[in-house]
């Protein structure tokens, strides 16, 4: 009888260490997953977020009929106070000289001047509007003159 007495006392001694570390890595675990909860809570939304609604390059065409198009780059910034940006960026990039959004419509106008296909000093007036907000591909379309051409223009967010 002595030998069983002392295996319960064994068996319970071990419970008991059992319990304590089964205690300890559940902590853990529970540590781990709150962890991994509040990144997750803190990295979603800004994940849902890509600035601001014009912020980046686009590209797309535009022209005065559906057969005449021209290839156009349009890089946008957002300082968080003003929208700048270039047209076709690169050696005959083209600044542009104002750039307002109105987010209670969506509609954009863009104004430049520069060399284009008319010479130096050619006025650039680009107005639209942006559509599929919620996602990474905006689009942005409506008119654009460049110089005496008037035409429609369709660019996307890349």
């Amino acid at each position: 009888m002595t030998q069983t007495s002392t295996s319960r006392q064994t068996g319970a001694s071990a419970g008991t260490m059992t319990g304590y570390g089964e205690r300890q890595r559940r902590a853990r675990v529970y540590g781990v997953v709150a962890a991994i909860a509040v990144v997750t809570l803190c990295v979603a939304p800004l994940a849902a977020q890509y600035g601001h609604p014009l912020s980046g390059t686009w590209s797309g065409d535009w022209g005065p009929t559906a057969e005449t198009r021209h290839r156009v780059l349009l890089e946008l910034r957002w300082d968080g106070k003003a929208i700048s940006g270039t047209i076709n960026p690169g050696p005959n990039a083209v600044r542009l000289r104002t750039a307002s959004l109105d987010p209670s419509t969506w509609t954009v106008r863009l104004e430049a001047e520069g060399a284009g296909a008319s010479g130096p000093g050619t006025r650039y007036l680009i107005e639209g509007k942006l559509e599929n907000l919620g996602s990474y591909h905006r689009v942005l379309s409506g008119t654009w003159t460049q110089g005496a051409e008037r035409g429609t223009f369709r660019l996307e967010r890349n």
